[in-house]
């Protein structure tokens, strides 16, 4: 083994705001209101651009110009803005009106009372002009409102609300009036948002949807929550660990589940939450394996994956004169073997992929070696001529042993004995139009490959016996046959980490707890390799076969740099 090495203490290092998230009195909004000639974007046009800049609840300046649609306004606009064809006849076109409120604008925060509407022709124009669609990012004090205000207020216009509330500046329908008025709402709203625990912008921003959730008084639990990586255990009545998960930001991530996670189980899990503990780490890394870690130890009943006792088949063949493909409970010892896989029902579904490409018997038929007399009806395999079954009577020892060793290569990496042949039989029945046979078979191989890859990952990273690189988080971390055994912080200290599976050289069987927390690191290398720093590798970090490809079918809209990056994910394993 070797000893890490002992560096300078780092400096200390100054805390930025992007540790405690984004407090809205250092945000700067830019509250913007538009009057159009309809209330289509993209066919209706702007006739008036008015903007408020605010920060810590001072103003900072103000924008208003009237805008030439370039054809006539409508006589109801004229009667709700009282903007004619005569006040925009010399009024600057859109093209000339938009490079002053992008200079304006700047990085702000936009905001609007009922924000989409704006936004959506503020878009079609800069689209019309050539240029890009607005990215900042958008707080809608329409919603807020109705969320922090709807049981005060008969209605939530702009109109009532600045009524209602005596705001200092009251809406006219005219651009910049309205702007002024909503700034005031503004404010306002950040003031009631207040008691819902909302000091930083992605808290305003997800408070709407927050506001409404069943569950949403729990929220007070995440108050304390900081915003960096580390893993949160939510615990029931009985403080039980009932759920464990990583994140990047831990306030922000909890916080998610009161707003954008509609999933069944979510809410289930939000109704027996009664406590949310967290644990702070300095990376992502260890964030990570943390979690699975954790999970391993505690058993946290709505985790799926990671649990004990959980999956955890190995495919493999049996040791008899015949070899079959079976799914073990226990990783063999002196034999190839696929795995662990999630479940048996997986383990099925890859065996029948390496069935297709390779002829291995399929029935349970105990054989002997010295033969005798064949069956009197052979199994439905051997009838339809899709394996060479020695039940049949007509099976070529020689020829059989060629199989089985072409699927001891299957099973250990050599995924072209699968892949090429089932690839070929794919597009031959997509030839023919046998299109759900097609996908069958793409599936079968998609199972494999999946599982294949994560076998090849877990064996590439378990072969040097020690590994240290540095984290873009700052953070170095050893590895022994691929277990995360030791940190060292920024200012130097090293430290154990939390207890976890025995390091153990490739040549002991891999367990399924082994085997995830292998996969996890070997997932967030192919992430972060390119900001990594090796140190010091103890051995060969290399593996013995080119990595499967990515068979499983893409969702919509999957692009080039999509496939790039899909590429890149599988060079590490």
């Amino acid at each position: 083994m070797v000893s890490p090495m002992r560096r300078p203490p780092a400096p200390p290092v100054q805390r930025s705001f992007d540790d405690l998230g984004s407090p809205l009195a250092d945000v700067t909004f830019c509250i913007v209101d538009l009057e159009t000639t309809g209330g289509q974007a993209g066919v209706d046009l702007i006739t008036e651009v008015g903007a408020v800049k605010v920060r810590g609840g001072a103003c900072l300046g103000t924008l208003q110009s009237l805008v030439n649609p370039g054809r006539a306004i409508p006589t109801n606009i004229t009667v709700l803005t009282g903007i004619t064809d005569a006040h925009v006849v010399r009024a600057p076109r859109i093209e000339a009106v938009l490079p002053a409120f992008l200079e304006f604008l700047g990085e702000a925060v936009l905001v609007g009372h009922n924000l989409r509407f704006d936004r959506s022709f503020l878009d079609a124009a800069l689209t019309a002009t050539g240029r890009e669609p607005l990215t900042n990012r958008g707080v809608d004090t329409l919603a807020l409102a109705r969320r922090l205000m709807r049981s005060d207020v008969p209605d939530c216009k702009l109109g009532t609300l600045a009524r209602v509330l005596r705001l200092p500046h009251q809406p006219s329908h005219r651009a910049l009036d309205d702007a002024l008025a909503t700034a005031d709402l503004l404010h306002v709203e950040l003031e009631r948002a207040a008691s819902w625990g909302v000091t930083g912008l992605d808290d305003l921003i997800a408070l709407p949807k927050m506001a409404g959730h069943p569950q949403a008084p729990k929220l007070a639990l995440t108050d304390r929550m900081p915003r960096s990586p580390g893993v949160y255990l939510m615990r029931n009545a009985q403080n039980r660990v009932i759920y464990v998960g990583k994140t990047t930001n831990l306030r922000s991530r909890v916080r998610s589940y009161f707003s954008t996670d509609t999933r069944r189980k979510v809410g289930r899990l939000l109704e027996e939450c009664v406590r949310i503990d967290h644990r702070r780490t300095p990376s992502t890394l260890e964030a990570a394996v943390l979690e699975i870690r954790l999970i391993q130890a505690l058993d946290p009943r709505y985790n799926r994956q990671g649990r004990p006792g959980k999956g955890g088949c190995w495919l493999t063949l049996t040791d008899e004169p015949y070899p079959r493909l079976v799914c073990a409970r226990t990783p063999p010892a002196n034999a190839a073997a696929l795995g662990p896989l999630p479940s048996r029902k997986v383990g099925q579904h890859i065996a029948e992929a390496v069935g297709d490409a390779v002829p291995l018997r399929r029935c349970t038929t105990r054989l002997s070696v010295r033969g005798g007399p064949p069956r009197t009806t052979p199994c439905t395999a051997a009838q339809l001529g899709v394996t060479s079954c020695p039940c049949s009577g007509q099976v070529d020892d020689a020829r059989y042993g060629d199989a089985v060793r072409a699927a001891t290569l299957a099973l250990s990496g050599q995924h072209r004995v699968v892949a090429t042949p089932l690839t070929e039989r794919m597009d031959r029945l997509a030839a023919e139009e046998r299109f759900e046979e097609a996908a069958a078979t793409r599936d079968r191989l998609a199972a494999y490959t999946s599982a294949l890859r994560r076998s090849l990952r877990c064996a590439t990273l378990r072969a040097p016996s020690l590994i240290r690189f540095s984290t873009p988080d700052g953070t170095t971390v050893e590895l022994e046959f691929g277990v995360a055994v030791r940190w060292c912080d920024p200012d130097g200290s090293w430290r154990l980490g939390e207890a976890g599976p025995e390091p153990e050289p490739p040549t002991q069987a891999l367990t399924k707890a082994l085997a995830d927390e292998l996969s996890t690191v070997a997932a967030w290398i192919d992430r972060y390799a390119d900001r990594c720093r090796l140190e010091h590798v103890g051995g060969v970090w290399a593996s013995a076969w080119p990595p499967p490809p990515d068979v499983r079918p893409r969702p919509q809209g999957w692009n080039n740099q999509s496939r790039e990056t899909a590429r890149r994910s599988t060079a590490v394993g």
